[in-house]
């Protein structure tokens, strides 16, 4: 190792914002931190969640917002296919058969008159 380039290395003290403290060595004497495995929730198993900048409120809102959308039924929406065979044809009018015009026909001029 080359002399004189290496930071000193020196006894550190922890703080945790919970206050728990703890001694380390580091290249800092002093060394804070917002969560360590006294406070951590995966360690003492209570569910808390740490807010940081509003993330839990808007998280929150989004996802009440999401529960009140699932409530609502779902109609799915009409989409145009650029595969015209997938495409139903619209719907046309039935055309009346050559015999229903004629019956029509004689019932409008008032039917066998002999």
């Amino acid at each position: 190792m080359k002399a004189g380039i290496h930071p000193k290395y020196v006894k550190a003290t922890v703080i945790c914002a919970c206050g728990n403290t703890w001694q380390t060595m580091s290249t800092k004497e002093v060394l804070k931190t917002d969560l360590c495995s006294n406070c951590h929730p995966y360690y003492t198993g209570e569910q808390r969640i740490v807010d940081t900048a509003g993330q839990v409120e808007r998280f929150m809102r989004r996802m009440g917002a999401r529960t009140e959308q699932a409530a609502r039924p779902v109609v799915p929406a009409k989409r145009g296919s650029k595969n015209k065979a997938n495409v139903p044809p619209p719907p046309q009018e039935r055309r009346p058969t050559p015999a229903e015009t004629d019956a029509e026909a004689e019932a409008q001029e008032g039917g066998d008159i002999r």
